[in-house]
């Protein structure tokens, strides 16, 4: 799911993401929340004649936001009290809120209020978290009204018997579907994957599986296998905007003076606009100029190369082909 905050992936056309069959992005309601704000996107009649998006949308729910964004907040077992990181204003996020907010904007996959903890974290403080997020999962199920689904989201950090605890009471409340929530949260790569591990096993095989806030396309790839069915990650757009590119042989930090003279395209394989006109000289001749199409490209670009890399994942398991399918390298630099 290309990364649409509030309601725009920066950068990338709403007509390109049809035509790469993009089927659903995401947005979030702490942002939403905030600006437009929910009058007049219940006055516009959701996100979708807001937007003019006309496939599907998933909201985050807005607590990793509220605790890693807000200026400043003060949790109960009610919820969230929160000042705006825009205006200093004064918000409250429960449960019950979070749903009603995610109804107003027609969400068609919305997300229950967890309580996300950033790492590293001690285990009391993962247990509380797990605790509370039971707890307000409980809440969302009550409230939900629709018109979308819900799903539900199990915290623990990289332990295993507080994933199997949250997994064991979020998956009773029987969901439509669920997330590993409480990961790329600061811990490390190989903590991150564990929980992934940890979590994904936890999770019941005919529900989907999203895997939250991740990641790089070897990230993607891992998930993939153990199971992970949805994605998302701010990378293809922030990356692109400072100047650097996802290609089949690595990323690309296209300010890099090697590449003054280059004038291959960003990715000798890639079908995207950017790959079919631009150079890679060119583009680094932008970066340098600071012309405010150098990160629209790159963000064109990443946001193709992402879309791709899932369809080629994708064509992968119906070949039965997963398991000799090999991620891109994480260099920066690609060689030659």
């Amino acid at each position: 799911m290309p990364v649409g905050t509030l309601g725009a992936v920066k950068g990338v056309a709403f007509d390109r993401l049809e035509k790469w069959d993009c089927r659903i992005i995401l947005a979030n309601t702490y942002h939403l929340m905030l600006r437009p704000g929910q009058e007049i996107l219940r006055r516009s009649g959701g996100l979708a004649p807001f937007t003019g998006w006309r496939r599907a949308m998933l909201t985050d729910s807005g607590g990793f936001q509220v605790m890693s964004l807000a200026a400043q907040r003060r949790v109960t077992e009610d919820g969230v009290e929160f000042r705006s990181h825009l205006d200093g204003s004064l918000h409250r996020l429960t449960p019950e809120r979070a749903m009603e907010l995610q109804g107003v904007f027609g969400s068609d996959i919305a997300m229950a209020l967890d309580v996300c903890p950033a790492l590293p974290a001690t285990k009391d403080e993962l247990r509380i978290a797990v605790e509370r997020t039971s707890r307000w999962a409980r809440r969302c199920r009550s409230a939900w009204r629709g018109p979308g689904l819900l799903f539900g989201i199990i915290q623990g950090g990289a332990d295993s018997e507080l994933r199997k605890r949250s997994a064991a009471e979020v998956t009773a409340l029987d969901f439509p579907g669920y997330a590993v929530g409480g990961v790329a949260v600061g811990e490390s790569k190989e903590e991150m994957s564990e929980a992934m591990r940890i979590g994904c096993a936890l999770l019941p095989d005919d529900r989907p599986r999203y895997l939250m806030g991740v990641g790089t396309p070897a990230d993607i790839l891992e998930g993939v296998r153990e199971g992970v069915d949805l994605f998302d990650c701010v990378l293809p757009t922030r990356n692109g905007r400072m100047g650097h590119a996802y290609t089949r042989v690595g990323e690309i930090a296209i300010r890099n003076s090697r590449f003054a003279d280059d004038r291959r395209p960003l990715d000798l394989e890639c079908e995207c606009p950017v790959c079919r006109r631009h150079s890679r000289q060119y583009l680094r001749h932008l970066f340098l100029l600071k012309d405010i199409t150098a990160p629209v490209l790159l963000s064109v670009h990443n946001v193709y190369f992402y879309l791709d890399w899932m369809a080629r994942i994708r064509a992968a398991i119906s070949a039965g082909r997963l398991g000799e399918l090999a991620a891109p390298a994480e260099s920066k630099i690609p060689p030659g």
